[in-house]
């Protein structure tokens, strides 16, 4: 199998194997470094199946939408539609929506989050970097109370302490030591 080289906070290297599914996920994610360059959180109509914004820009949700797509073939915007529209219900009503928009729903935090939890992909939080994988989805909470999300790359960070996390904040997709610099609020393996 695949692996990637972690290293402990005492510097000495060892491999960790990543389930194969989980190395493609964080590949397509890192594959998003340098072409996904700036934020951009407004509505857009999108084609469905597959639809997407322009690759140059987006939001932390659409990162993890093309890693899936690109790296597993697996389509979130088609999935949380469908689970959406079998129990609406279960799903947060924070933007006073009284059905599903398939151009939206999979682009918001936590639609994710419930999506992945209803699937029986929620783990423990972690409180050590140690405890997160590469291919681990971690959702977190801005100061400002709003939601982020990203995916645990197979790197860590100079003291290696924790990995780096694969990200759209607002300056485009980058692996950055952000893990613990917001509150984490859930943790997911999703491999469809």
């Amino acid at each position: 199998g695949s692996g990637f080289v972690m290293l402990p906070a005492d510097g000495a290297a060892e491999t960790t194997a990543v389930e194969p599914w989980a190395d493609k996920l964080v590949k397509a994610a890192e594959s998003q470094i340098g072409i996904t360059l700036s934020y951009d959180a407004s509505y857009r109509t999108i084609a469905y199946p597959g639809g997407d914004v322009p690759r140059e820009t987006g939001v932390c949700t659409d990162v993890i939408v093309r890693a899936y797509r690109d790296g597993l073939g697996i389509d979130l915007q088609k999935l949380v539609h469908e689970d959406m529209k079998k129990a609406f219900s279960a799903y947060p009503r924070l933007w006073g929506l009284a059905s599903t928009d398939r151009n939206i729903d999979h682009r918001r935090v936590p639609n994710l989050r419930t999506f992945f939890a209803r699937r029986g992909a929620a783990l423990a939080i972690g409180q050590s970097g140690r405890d997160y994988m590469p291919g681990d989805i971690v959702s977190q909470i801005l100061p400002d109370g709003r939601p982020h999300i990203g995916i645990i790359s197979g790197r860590m960070n100079d003291a290696g302490t924790a990995p780096l996390l694969i990200h759209n904040i607002g300056r485009g997709t980058r692996a950055e030591d952000i893990l613990f610099a917001l509150e984490v609020t859930g943790r997911y393996k999703f491999a469809g």
